[in-house]
C-alpha cells in the first residue's frame, strides 16, 4: 500500500509547510494579486523564503499549485454535495461557489498571463476530477427535476463563463447573473 508520504516524496513536516505556503499564497494572491513577493508569502506562512523556494522555485509554479489546489478543493466540495438531500439546492449552491472561485482565479490567471506572457493551463487530471464531480451534481439535480434536462455537462463551462461575465459587468445591486441560474431551472 502506498502512503501519502511515499506518493508525494515529502516528510510530514515538509507536507505541512507546503500546505501552509499554499494557504498563505492563496490569501496573498487574493489580497494583492500575482505581484505579491514570494518573501511576503513566506512571512504569511510563517516559514523562511528558502522553504517557499524549495517547494516552488518560481512564482508561476506557486501560482499554478494554488490554482490546482483550488480545483481539487472544488472537486471535493462537489463530491460532498452529492450526499445532500436536495440535489437541486446542492447543484445551484455549488454553481455559485464555482463562480465565486472562478472570479478570483480568472483575475489572477489573466494578471499572471499578462505579466509573464504564458497562459495558465490546469493539469488535465485535476480538471477531469472537477468536471466529473460537477457533472454528477448536474445529473443528480436533473434526475430530481431541479435542472433542465437539455443541459449537458459540457455546457457548464460556457454557462459559467456567461454567468461570470454578467457578474463582472452588472450594475451594483442588480442580480443579473441570477437570470443565467434561473435559466438552468427545470
Amino acid at each position: 500500500m502506498t502512503t501519502p508520504a511515499s506518493r508525494t516524496g515529502l516528510r510530514a513536516d515538509a507536507r505541512r509547510n507546503r500546505a501552509r505556503v499554499l494557504a498563505a499564497a492563496h490569501e496573498a494572491f487574493a489580497d494583492e494579486g500575482p505581484s505579491v513577493p514570494l518573501d511576503e508569502i513566506a512571512r504569511r506562512a510563517g516559514v523562511g523564503a528558502g522553504t517557499v523556494y524549495r517547494h516552488f522555485p518560481s512564482k508561476e509554479m506557486l501560482f499554478e499549485a494554488v490554482v490546482l489546489d483550488r480545483i481539487a478543493w472544488l472537486a471535493g466540495q462537489a463530491r460532498e454535495r452529492l450526499e445532500v438531500a436536495d440535489p437541486g439546492a446542492a447543484f445551484f449552491e455549488f454553481f455559485d461557489v464555482v463562480a465565486e472561485q472562478a472570479l478570483l482565479n480568472k483575475a489572477l490567471c489573466d494578471a499572471l498571463e499578462a505579466s509573464t506572457g504564458l497562459p495558465f493551463k490546469a493539469a488535465s487530471d485535476e480538471r477531469a476530477e472537477f468536471r466529473g464531480a460537477f457533472a454528477d451534481l448536474l445529473r443528480r439535480a436533473q434526475a430530481a427535476g431541479a435542472v433542465r434536462a437539455d443541459v449537458e455537462p459540457g455546457d457548464l463551462t460556457a454557462l459559467l463563463a456567461g454567468y461570470l461575465a454578467i457578474q463582472r459587468q452588472a450594475p451594483a445591486g442588480r442580480p443579473l447573473a441570477k437570470i443565467i441560474a434561473d435559466g438552468l431551472r427545470a
